[in-house]
């Protein structure tokens, strides 16, 4: 154990890395991108506050779980590859998997992730009762997601629903009976940001220590040709349901704007997912995830942007 090394402020960025809080705080952007979308303007101050408390709450446990869970497989990926900080990969930016490392007790480890979780239930609650229970359902899930390393390369379908729950806990936020076809329209454009955007080059990024420890994962099992196929498709089917959902959304963007949307898409994800399904390379696989992870945040800014500048014009 290493937990006398690390005191007072440098203690509270070994729980930060444990929650990855960088991807943590982009992540908090989707919940708040969907609101917009959904509801076409902002929602009222409550609804702000209590969503950003309860996204950011729920992020910060959930991710935290994920190296509760998979503590073991952590150990045993450190012993063999060490996992060194690597200021190129997002999610590596601070110590990996601290917990595993022995910085970090068992027990803080908990205390930490079930202290923000009762945090983020308690606003989904006051939110709306479903919100809660998309929580509870997420983290039951994120734990499934994890016990799965080693058992099927399907658990990727678990990750994909796992990465829209913000998204659908931010509809219910401000609309109690949503329409099912616009939902499902915004469950899919998540769901396929992620698969390629997210899980899969994450995974890349770790394949050869999870080829050595017998994971399975889609990089592992289908191989980089194909894993870099599933990656530029699930992107390409992201970028068709991203257009389709910012004309059908309450959000109307006009022409400039909803063009600015599609580019964002197109730099963000299918540039460098070409690269990847070129090169399959390990940076190129880095590339598209620290990319993919600014996506929500790039188009929460330019939506936020759209209705200054249509505020601006009505005025």
């Amino acid at each position: 154990m290493h937990t006398a090394e690390y005191s007072g402020f440098s203690k509270i960025k070994l729980f930060l890395a444990l929650s990855r809080t960088p991807h943590g705080l982009l992540d908090v952007c989707t919940p708040l991108l969907a609101a917009l979308l959904w509801l076409g303007h902002l929602p009222d101050s409550r609804i702000i506050v209590l969503g950003i408390i309860a996204a950011l709450a729920g992020y910060t446990a959930v991710y935290a779980l994920n190296d509760i869970v998979d503590y073991q497989s952590d150990k045993e990926k450190i012993s063999q590859a060490g996992f060194d900080r690597e200021a190129s990969y997002l999610d590596g930016t601070s110590i990996r998997h601290p917990l595993a490392r022995g910085y970090l007790r068992m027990p803080e480890a908990i205390a930490w992730a079930g202290g923000w979780a009762v945090v983020s239930l308690v606003s989904a609650y006051l939110l709306h009762p479903v919100c809660a229970l998309i929580l509870v359902i997420g983290c039951i899930l994120e734990a499934g997601y994890c016990l799965l390393l080693r058992v099927s390369h399907l658990r990727i379908l678990v990750s994909g629903i796992v990465k829209t729950l913000g998204g659908l806990a931010a509809v219910f936020a401000v609309d109690a009976t949503p329409d099912p076809g616009l939902l499902l329209l915004l469950f899919f454009w998540l769901f396929f940001w992620e698969i390629g955007g997210q899980n899969v080059p994450a995974d890349w990024h770790d394949i050869e220590e999870d080829r050595v420890m017998g994971a399975k994962t889609v990089p592992v099992y289908f191989g980089p040709k194909t894993a870099s196929v599933i990656v530029l498709l699930a992107l390409v089917v992201c970028l068709v349901l991203s257009a389709i959902l910012f004309r059908a959304a309450s959000l109307q963007l006009s022409l400039p704007f909803y063009t600015a949307a599609l580019l964002m898409g197109f730099y963000l994800l299918l540039i460098p997912a070409l690269r990847l399904f070129r090169t399959r390379s390990r940076e190129a696989a880095t590339a598209l995830f620290n990319r993919a992870s600014w996506y929500p945040c790039a188009l929460l800014t330019m939506a936020l942007t759209a209705l200054i500048w249509k505020g601006i014009a009505i005025g």
